[in-house]
C-alpha cells in the first residue's frame, strides 16, 4: 500500500457566502462575534507543541473600539526565538522524511476545517481583531486561505511530477529536498490568508518554520494555529512566536541554520532584512532563499473611451475596501478630462452612500484603520493636504479616534502629478486623482511608469483596443498584476498569481507553483544500468 501513487483532489476555489439577512451563516457569525466579545482570550505562543505563556501580557483591542479588550497575548523575548528555532530543527528530520501524501492530508484537512466548522470563528476573529467587514473577511480569512491550502497541495504534486528524460541505459530522476535549516515567516496584519500562507507554503514542501505575525493580527493568527494543530500538523513544524521584529531578527539572521525568509510587509523593512542577510552571508550553512512582497503605489488609468461608471466603481472599491489597507489598493488615479466629470459624479455618489462604523454592523462598508500609529500618519497627511490651496479635497478629509481609529474615505484632486500622495505609499483610505488632457495619453503612460518606485498592481479602463494595448506594452514593468477594465485589487488564487517587482518585492507569485519552487532544493539522480568497464573511447584506437 505504501508504494502506491496517489492523486490529490483537484483544487477548486472556495465560494464566499452571502451573509444576507435571514441566512444561517449570518446568524451563526453574529453569535460567534458576540461570544468572542464577551470573553477575554489568553493567547499563548506555540513552540514545539507547547503553549508558551511568558506572563508579559499585551492587550488586544478592536481597532474600531479600542477601549474594549478582547484578550491578551503573551509577548516573547530572544529566548523564545531560540527555543522556536531549536524546536523547528528538532522536528525537521521526521517532517522532511514524511511522505508527501501525508503532508498533503494535513493541509487539505486544515482547508476543510476553515471552510467548515472554523468558518465563523476565523471570520469573527478577523473582523474583531483587524476591523474587516464581513465580506472582506470572508474573501480573505476563509476563501483565500482555503484556496492557498488547496491549490498549494495541487502545485506541490505538479512539482514532484516534473522529471527529466531517461534512456534505456540510464534512469534520471529529480528529487525535491526541503531546505537545510529553518524558514522564517514574517506576516502582515492586513490579510489573514497571507498570515496563513507564508508559514504553510514552505512547511508543505517539507520545511520547518518559525512564524512571527504582526502584533495586530495575533488574534486571528492563533485561530490558524489551532486549525493546523487540529489538522494533525506535527509539533515543531510551525512555531508561532510574538516578539518585537528586532528581537526576532537579531536571533534569526545570525543563525547558522537560517535557510530562508518568507515575508510580506513594508519595503523599508524588507530592504533591511536583505541587507542583514547579505552582511551575515558567510555565517549560513547555505545561501538563504529571500522571498518578499512589499509595498505598492497602485494606479488606475482611465482613457477617454472608458465607461465612467466602471471607473468610478473601481475607484470606490479599489481605493476604499478595507480602508485602503491593501498593498494592491488603488491610491493614485489618472483620468482623461473628457470623462472626468461623469467619473467624479458617480464616484462621489457612491462614496457619499458609504456607511462607516464597526464591522459587527454588517451594513457598514468602511471601518477603522488598524491602529493609532496608522491613524496618526494618515491624519497628518490629510492635515498637510488641507493646508495646500492648490489641491482640492473632493470627499472626506475628516477623522476621529475617540472610540476607534476612523479616517473618512478621502479623495484629493491635484494638478501636480508629482504631488507627494501620488508618489508615496500611504496605506489608508486616501485616493489622489490627476486629470490629464485627452491628447496626452501617451505622455501619461510615461508619467505613470516613472512616478513611483513600486511595481505591484495597476489597471487601465478603455474601450478602444489600441489604447489598451498601448497601456499594456508601455506599463509592462509598472505592475506585476495588471488589470484591464477591472480594479487593481482582488487577485484570486489559481486565477491571478500575485506579486510585483521593483520596490514591491521579488515577484515570486504567492498562490502559484512558482512560489512553492522557492522552498525546495532539487537533487538530480542518475542510475546507470550498464556502466562501462573500460575508459577507452573509440577515437583512441590507432588508424589501420
Amino acid at each position: 500500500m505504501k508504494h502506491h501513487v496517489y492523486t490529490v483532489p483537484e483544487a477548486e476555489n472556495e465560494q464566499p457566502l452571502s451573509y444576507a439577512p435571514g441566512t444561517p451563516e449570518r446568524k451563526e457569525l453574529a453569535e460567534e462575534i458576540r461570544r468572542l466579545r464577551s470573553e477575554k482570550a489568553d493567547i499563548p505562543m506555540y513552540i514545539g507543541g507547547e503553549e508558551i505563556r511568558s506572563g508579559e501580557l499585551v492587550p488586544v483591542n478592536p481597532p474600531h473600539d479600542h477601549g474594549h479588550v478582547l484578550g491578551h497575548y503573551h509577548k516573547g523575548d530572544a529566548g523564545h526565538v531560540e527555543k522556536a528555532i531549536s524546536s523547528a530543527l528538532k522536528a525537521r528530520k521526521s517532517w522532511a522524511a514524511m511522505p508527501w501524501r501525508e503532508k498533503a492530508a494535513v493541509f487539505l484537512k486544515a482547508a476543510a476545517l476553515i471552510a467548515g466548522p472554523y468558518r465563523s470563528r476565523i471570520n469573527a476573529a478577523t473582523m474583531l481583531g483587524q476591523s474587516k467587514t464581513v465580506y472582506q473577511s470572508e474573501i480573505d480569512a476563509v476563501c483565500e486561505l482555503v484556496d492557498f491550502l488547496r491549490y498549494n497541495v495541487q502545485y506541490m504534486t505538479e512539482i514532484f511530477l516534473i522529471q527529466p528524460k531517461s534512456t534505456s541505459e540510464a534512469w534520471n530522476r529529480l528529487e525535491q529536498r526541503p531546505l537545510e535549516g529553518f524558514v522564517f515567516a514574517i506576516t502582515p496584519f492586513n490579510f489573514t490568508a497571507i498570515a496563513g500562507n507564508l508559514p504553510t507554503a514552505p512547511a508543505m514542501m517539507g520545511n520547518v518554520v518559525v512564524w512571527k505575525p504582526s502584533r495586530t493580527q495575533i488574534y486571528s493568527a492563533r485561530v490558524i494555529m489551532e486549525v493546523l494543530r487540529k489538522a494533525g500538523l506535527p509539533d515543531g513544524v510551525i512555531n508561532l512566536i510574538y516578539t518585537e521584529g528586532q528581537v526576532a531578527s537579531d536571533v534569526v539572521f545570525s543563525h547558522y541554520d537560517f535557510a530562508g525568509v518568507h515575508f510580506t510587509g513594508s519595503t523599508g523593512v524588507f530592504r533591511d532584512i536583505w541587507n542583514r542577510i547579505g552582511n551575515n552571508i558567510a555565517k549560513y550553512r547555505a545561501y538563504p532563499r529571500i522571498v518578499g512582497e512589499t509595498g505598492g503605489k497602485d494606479f488606475v488609468l482611465a482613457h477617454a473611451s472608458a465607461v465612467p461608471s466602471h471607473v468610478a466603481t473601481a475607484l470606490s472599491r479599489g481605493a476604499f475596501e478595507f480602508q485602503g489597507q491593501k498593498c494592491s489598493a488603488a491610491s493614485r488615479a489618472y483620468i482623461s478630462r473628457s470623462v472626468w466629470s461623469e467619473v467624479k459624479k458617480h464616484m462621489l455618489e457612491q462614496i457619499n452612500s458609504f456607511r462607516m462604523g464597526g464591522p459587527e454592523d454588517f451594513s457598514n462598508f468602511i471601518t477603522s484603520v488598524i491602529d493609532e500609529k496608522a491613524f496618526d500618519k494618515l491624519s497628518d497627511v490629510i492635515d498637510k493636504v488641507k493646508k495646500n490651496n492648490e489641491v482640492k479635497i473632493l470627499a472626506g478629509g475628516n477623522y476621529d479616534k475617540s472610540k476607534g481609529y476612523f479616517i473618512e474615505p478621502t479623495v484629493i484632486e491635484t494638478s501636480d502629478p508629482c504631488y507627494f500622495p501620488m508618489i508615496h505609499e500611504l496605506f489608508g483610505p486616501i485616493l489622489t486623482i490627476y486629470v490629464f488632457d485627452d491628447g496626452k495619453y501617451e505622455e501619461t503612460l510615461d508619467l505613470i511608469d516613472r512616478t513611483s518606485v513600486y511595481g505591484l498592481t495597476g489597471a487601465v479602463f478603455a474601450r478602444e483596443r489600441h489604447a489598451i494595448n498601448q497601456a499594456s506594452v508601455r506599463l509592462v514593468n509598472a505592475a506585476g498584476n495588471f488589470y484591464i477594465n477591472d480594479k487593481p485589487t482582488g487577485s484570486v488564487v489559481g486565477h491571478q498569481p500575485f506579486g510585483g517587482a521593483r520596490a514591491s518585492g521579488t515577484n515570486d507569485k504567492a498562490g502559484s507553483v512558482m512560489n512553492l519552487q522557492r522552498w525546495v532544493s532539487p537533487r538530480t539522480v542518475k542510475e546507470c544500468f550498464l556502466p562501462p568497464d573500460d575508459y577507452r573511447y573509440p577515437h583512441l584506437e590507432p588508424d589501420e
